[in-house]
């Protein structure tokens, strides 16, 4: 008797060139985006609040004193590398959707096997 559910050979559709890695790369970008978001917020507000003690004591966060110009320099670094991060992984996102977009009715062709229904399941 021969078993048609499982055949250890079936062929499967496997994608070539860089839309093999367009989901992983789709998810990797996600990921980054929103910890990169998450870091844009959480440096706004630590800028709020290091204006705000700064200003309890009359001076101004615009003032062009050493100590003004400091707080306001305090995390650029950190804000310019999370906007650079956030805006390569956004292009990364879209050119992977676009790599999945263009291969999506690709996917279910030739896959080699035969149609099993409900019936040839329960024997």
């Amino acid at each position: 008797m021969k078993d048609s559910a499982g055949t250890p050979q079936s062929r499967q559709h496997h994608p070539g060139g860089l839309a093999r890695f367009a989901r992983p790369a789709l998810i990797v970008s996600a990921v980054v985006a929103v910890v990169c978001t998450a870091l844009l917020v959480i440096i706004f507000f630590l800028d709020a609040f290091n204006a705000t003690v700064y200003s309890v004591g009359g001076s101004s966060i615009q003032d062009d004193t050493q100590e003004a110009q400091d707080i306001r320099g305090l995390y650029t670094g950190a804000r310019a590398g999370s906007i650079f991060f956030l805006v390569v992984s956004l292009m990364t996102a879209a050119a992977a959707a676009v790599l999945l977009y263009r291969g999506r009715n690709s996917a279910g062709e030739g896959d080699g096997g035969e149609d099993v229904d409900f019936e040839d399941l329960g024997r």
